[in-house]
This record gives C-alpha cells, sequence and structure tokens, in this order.
C-alpha cells in the first residue's frame, strides 16, 4: 500500500485531453501527500508524476488498485494517459466500481486498452449512466443498453459515486513494466434524453430497427428516405469505379507478373510476404466479414415491448421472421426464441420485388468501387459463389472435444479423436465440390478462435480428463516413452503415482510449476496433432487452395509456432488499433492474415461501441487507416478484413447479445461516408505503399 497525490493543474488536464470541454480529474500521481494505492502482485515506483509498475512472474491478474471517492459526470468519457516501456504489446484491464451488491448486481463497469511497444497512449472511453431503477430490469440478451456498454445485467453503476479504479493485466506469470500519468474524465452527450419520460421509453425501437428516441445524421424516418438513398448511392458509385491497375480479381496489374497458376499462392517479394493471384498479379486481401443479408437478426421473444412496429408475420416480410436457439445469455436456457431479421427487411423496403439479384450485384459493385477485393469470413454463398469477387470460406469440424478444457466459445476440440481426422475429411470433401477448384476462392479458414489458452493449458486439460479422453492417451503415452519408468516422472514431477494406468486414471490436476517443462512438450504435441491432420486432409481434397489456419484469438507462442509449421497462411483476429508489432515466434516466418478488427462509436445512434471504441465516425475512419497501413507496412501480413460488412441489430444478435457499431453499412444499408471515403483511399494507394514506389 502505497501513497499518492492527486493534484495538478485543471488547464494541464485540458491540455491533455485531445477534445475541448469541461474536465475532472480523478487521479494525478505526484509525490507530496495523497491517497491510497494497493499493489496486486506488482511493485511501484513514483517518478515525476508517473506511477511506474511492475508485474512479478508469480502474480496472478497483477495490477494496481485506487481507492478514494469520487463524483463524476452523469455521463463521462474518461482519459487513461498509459505508456507500455516493453517491447511486446500490452493489454491492460480498467474497472471503476460503485457501491453496489456485487452478488446479484453489477455494480461496475469495466473497459480493456491495447498498448504497442514504446507507446504513450491517451485512451478515451466513456463509463456507463446510472440505469433508472425502472427501467433496470428491462434491458437483456444485448451488449450494451441506451445507458451502459455492460452485458445486459441488472445495473446499479452510478458514475457519481466511484469508490475505486482497479488497472490490472489479464495475462499472469510474465514480467512487464508499464506507467500511469493521469486518469480524468469530462460530461459526453448521453444517448439516453432526459426530456422521455421513464413511463414512455418503451418501445424504443422503430420498425427499421433503429433507437427511437435520438436523431442523428443519416437516420432513415420513411420508406422514402430508403428510395432516396439508391439514387444517392448510385451517384456515389458511378463515381468512383474500381481502382485503377486492377485486374478481374482486384490484383495489381502495375506491378510485377509472377507466375500464374490458375488459384491463389502465397510468395515473398522484396522482403514481403504477398498473395499472387491466379494470374500471376500481386495480391493484397483488402476485404470485410459477414457478407450476408442476416447483420441485423435479433430476437424478439418476451422482447416484444422493445418494438414499434414490426410487420405481420405473413406476406413481403414472412422471411425476416426466424427462431434461434443459441444464445450465452439471457436465452441459454429459454430454448428456441423467436427473431426479426431488421436488415433483411430494410433491404426489402428499399429494393423491392427483385431485390435479392438487385442487392447481389451491388454487393460486388460497392466492394469495388470501395477499393476492397475480397468477400471474407461468414459470408453467404449467395455472393461469393457469383465469381465476382475473390472469397474465403470456414470449415467447421464436429468431433469430441477435450472434456477437461475450459473456453470463452467451448472446449478444445480433440485432435487425437479418431473422429476428428474423419470430420475434417468429411468438410474438406465436400468443400472441393463447390470451392476446391473455384480460381475466386482463396482459401479456408477451419473453426474460429478457439480456446488455445497458456503453453500448458492444454495438457493440463488433458490430464484432468477422464482415462478415455484420446488426448490423455497420447499425453500419458508420451511421457511413458520419454522416461520409461513411472519413478523417473515421479522424481520430477515431485509426484507420487503408482504406476503409468495410475496416472491415466487420475483426474487430478499436476502442480504446474514442477511438470512445466513436459506440459509445454505435450502441449506442442496435441498443438502438432492439430495442424497436421487438418493440413493433410484439405490438401488431399483441395489441393489448389490455401488452408488458413483457426483465426487466433490470444493463444500463445508453441500454438502459433505450430501453426506456422502446418499452414499457408497464418490467421489472427487483432483488436487492437494497430499492428506495428505483430511478429511471428522467432525463427518462424510465414505469410499471416488480420482475419478481424474493427473500431466504433455513439455518434450515430448505436448503443455499443464494439471491441475498440473511438469517439466519433470521423476518429474511426482515422482508426481504420492507421491500422490498415500499419498491416501494409508489417512484411508478414497479407490482408486485413473488417469485422463486419453491416451493423449488428441495435438489441443485439442471438448468439451473445453482441450490438456493436462496427458495419461499414448501416442496418437500414446506408454506407458509413467517412469509412468508405478512407476504404478507397486505401484501396487506390495499398499497392505502391505495399510494395514501394522505389521498387516499381
Amino acid at each position: 500500500m502505497k501513497n499518492i497525490v492527486f493534484s495538478i493543474l485543471l488547464a494541464q488536464i485540458l491540455l491533455m485531453f485531445s477534445c475541448a470541454g469541461d474536465s475532472k480529474m480523478i487521479v494525478i500521481f505526484d509525490a507530496k501527500e495523497g491517497g491510497e494505492v494497493t499493489e496486486q502482485g506488482v511493485t511501484t515506483e513514483l517518478k515525476n508524476g508517473e506511477l511506474f509498475v511492475t508485474t512479478t512472474t508469480a502474480s496472478t491478474n497483477p495490477g494496481i488498485v485506487l481507492n478514494g471517492k469520487w463524483r463524476l459526470y452523469e455521463s463521462s468519457e474518461m482519459l487513461l494517459v498509459l505508456t507500455n516501456h516493453d517491447d511486446r504489446p500490452l493489454t491492460l484491464r480498467c474497472r471503476f466500481d460503485s457501491p453496489g451488491s456485487p452478488d446479484i448486481e453489477r455494480n461496475f463497469s469495466t473497459s480493456s486498452v491495447t498498448v504497442a511497444p514504446g507507446e504513450t497512449r491517451h485512451y478515451c472511453f466513456n463509463l456507463p449512466m446510472k440505469v433508472p431503477a425502472s427501467l433496470n430490469d428491462k434491458f437483456f440478451g444485448m451488449r450494451g443498453n441506451p445507458f451502459t456498454m455492460q452485458s445486459g445485467q441488472k445495473s446499479v453503476f452510478d458514475p457519481q459515486d466511484i469508490t475505486k479504479v482497479t488497472l490490472s493485466m489479464n495475462q499472469t506469470g510474465v514480467e512487464r513494466r508499464w506507467s500511469v500519468k493521469l486518469i480524468a474524465a469530462r460530461p459526453v452527450k448521453a444517448l439516453f434524453l432526459s426530456h422521455v419520460p421513464e413511463d414512455k421509453f418503451f418501445p424504443m425501437i422503430d420498425k427499421f430497427g433503429q433507437f427511437m428516441h435520438r436523431d442523428w445524421p443519416g437516420k432513415i424516418y420513411d420508406d422514402n428516405d430508403l428510395k432516396k438513398a439508391i439514387t444517392v448511392e448510385k451517384a456515389d458509385l458511378d463515381a468512383h469505379p474500381s481502382p485503377k491497375d486492377r485486374n478481374r480479381y482486384g490484383g495489381w496489374t502495375a506491378g510485377p507478373k509472377l507466375e500464374a497458376t490458375g488459384h491463389f499462392r502465397p510468395e515473398k517479394v522484396n522482403g514481403k510476404w504477398w498473395l499472387v493471384d491466379p494470374e500471376g498479379y500481386l495480391f493484397w486481401s483488402h476485404g470485410t466479414n459477414c457478407v450476408i443479408t442476416g447483420n441485423a437478426i435479433t430476437p424478439i421473444t418476451d422482447r416484444e415491448f422493445y418494438f414499434a412496429d414490426l410487420p405481420q408475420r405473413g406476406g413481403l416480410y414472412a422471411s425476416c421472421y426466424g427462431t434461434g436457439s443459441s444464445h450465452m445469455w439471457y436465452y441459454q436456457d429459454r430454448g428456441v426464441y423467436q427473431t426479426f431479421d431488421f436488415s433483411k427487411a430494410n433491404i426489402i423496403r428499399k429494393y423491392g420485388e427483385n431485390w435479392e439479384k438487385t442487392y447481389s450485384d451491388l454487393v460486388h459493385q460497392r466492394l469495388r468501387s470501395w477499393g476492397m477485393n475480397t468477400i471474407a469470413n461468414w459470408s453467404s454463398p449467395q455472393f461469393y459463389r457469383m465469381q465476382r469477387t475473390p472469397y474465403t470460406e470456414n470449415l467447421s469440424i464436429d468431433a469430441q472435444p477435450i472434456r477437461g478444457s475450459e473456453g470463452y466459445w467451448g472446449k478444445f476440440i480433440d485432435p487425437f479423436d479418431p473422429h476428428f481426422r474423419q470430420a475434417i475429411r468429411a468438410s474438406a470433401i465436400e468443400a472441393a465440390k463447390t470451392s476446391g477448384s473455384d480460381p475466386w476462392c482463396i482459401g479456408y479458414f477451419v473453426q474460429n478462435e478457439i480456446s488455445w489458452g497458456n503453453e500448458t493449458s492444454l495438457s493440463l486439460a488433458a490430464l484432468v480428463s477422464p482415462a478415455d479422453q484420446p488426448s490423455k492417451i497420447a499425453v500419458v503415452s508420451f511421457l511413458k516413452q520419454k522416461y520409461g519408468d513411472i519413478k523417473k516422472l515421479n522424481a520430477v514431477w515431485q509426484s507420487q503415482y503408482k504406476s503409468w494406468d495410475a496416472l491415466l486414471q487420475s483426474t487430478e490436476k499436476p502442480d504446474v510449476q514442477t511438470t512445466r517443462d513436459d506440459m509445454v512438450e505435450c502441449y506442442r504435441l496435441i498443438a502438432k496433432q492439430y495442424f497436421s491432420t487438418i493440413k493433410e486432409e484439405l490438401h488431399a481434397a483441395c489441393p489448389n487452395k490455401l488452408y488458413m489456419g483457426c483465426r487466433f484469438s490470444g493463444g500463445n507462442d508453441v500454438a502459433t509456432s505450430e501453426a506456422a509449421k502446418y499452414c499457408d497462411v497464418v490467421s489472427v483476429n487483432i483488436y487492437r488499433y494497430d499492428v506495428d508489432s505483430f511478429k511471428l515466434p522467432e525463427g518462424f516466418d510465414r505469410p499471416c492474415i488480420i482475419g478481424e478488427f474493427h473500431f466504433g462509436a455513439l455518434d450515430r445512434g448505436m448503443i455499443h461501441t464494439g471491441l475498440c471504441p473511438v469517439e466519433s465516425q470521423e476518429a474511426r475512419a482515422a482508426a481504420y487507416e492507421k491500422y490498415v497501413r500499419s498491416a501494409l507496412g508489417n512484411h508478414f501480413l497479407v490482408g486485413t478484413h473488417w469485422f463486419q460488412f453491416m451493423d449488428q441489430a441495435t438489441t443485439g444478435r442471438g448468439l451473445d447479445g453482441e450490438n456493436y457499431q462496427i458495419g461499414l453499412l448501416t442496418s437500414c444499408d446506408s454506407p458509413y461516408p467517412e469509412t468508405i471515403e478512407t476504404l478507397r483511399k486505401i484501396g487506390n494507394i495499398m499497392y505502391n505503399e505495399r510494395y514501394g514506389e522505389q521498387n516499381k
């Protein structure tokens, strides 16, 4: 526990804010007098008004806790000035607590930020408002509501009654060094308009799926607005055709002409990885995920009072109604629930009777005009099988998991299960029928954001699984071959197994410290089996297509290095503000692709920013440019795929309630002009920028 001071001139705080406005200090670090800091698995040093924090290898969720009493604005934007003093990216979790009953209610707000190596970051994010008591239990099945970007749980968080601020790392067992200089707040305009009486708040969603109690530029007010938008966009698309010097695949005809194989392949040119298109031209994949008509499908069961004007279930909009059964929160144990697709309904309203053909053609015209050349993951065959824009596909695997494993999206699939090979073989053979010989198909992602954990997690998960777990049998067999006698293993592990069968039957977790070296080896064994099996089966069925990996989200160097051995392209989903520091583990050089990234703001009617918040649409466009240009300068990366094509539903998608402002289009099918302008800029310069004018 240490003392700090909360004193600095207000003018200095205002100078450090990028945007003008009245600001309120929360914590300024000074050496003279002050408040209380609690160290959690860290050591701290105060120097020139900056608190330096060093984590220890034994710490769990290391960080600092600031205790005090702060009365912020009803709706506050927070600023933290953070510096990463290491040579690796640093992700910090920021948590603000107010009094409440944490066992049954949410009385805290969290956000996270990634700081690049050596970077000083001025990180801004919004704290939630206090939800009126009469509405507190009305928001569910969605990540953010009009008051708070939270998980949809009942919330008693009050920004005018803050008692604790925590800055911590999710990563444990590593030494890191970072510092924080100030934490301050300024008022921002709330989404909720105070003139709306609480008893008149619902319905809150209009017939187009938009938030009713707020106006913004580009909001759709009637069907005529949709029709007018067609004429406006047509003029825009006609004025902005595809970038020059592109062939039909979007490859760079002004660049070097390499061997034409009739399919996409990776090649290293002038020290940087590229894709090469079927005609032999350099290709950098500038794409977007979720090119579908159903981006804004949302559950309506138990939430009918949200919606002002849902159409009748029959007739023109019959196909917009559906059902779902997969949900991680409110609907998890409620069986089948009813859904409505606002995005599809708006497309039908906008384009009329022949909407399917009109919209299919428009998708490709838009992508070309926007400087994009790839229909990426989670997209509809209705669009990508038209052979007008290159595309990727995603293959799934249905086999038993490692029962002792854990993960956000589910348990890790067991690659030693015989059904694993059979499942990937079946998926690959099925894919070969439609896209295996299609020159427009770049390749296949297999699974998505699976639970790799740390470099010992999968081997430990195998050992705590039942004795018939295939991966456990493989791990015990490996250890038996290495040690021979169980006594030798016991000596190293400081364990007391009576036999190899006793180890197989045990479901007790071994000591992580004494078994670490073996657990890392066994983890590598599992990862190798996973990637090598997929490569063998995928290339057997589709020899001309790229195996594009598993779309890492997190992970560790052991898993990534095994991916680099077997994947044609290693895929990673990186939700940060740039990828300057991205690299593969030491000794590995393989093309990589960004499978997902995005930015979002709250200034156009949506009520959650997504994973990387920015303050406005102008800032979102700037963030897009910074991110993609950082990828163009990274010699590993052969493309970036934005997540996603259209905004999610204002009231959340069925799976997990995501309701993010992350589209290139609104759910009313209106392009975001600021972002589209930046897409076009990147599309026009990307080949010259990556290749280098001096090498032309």
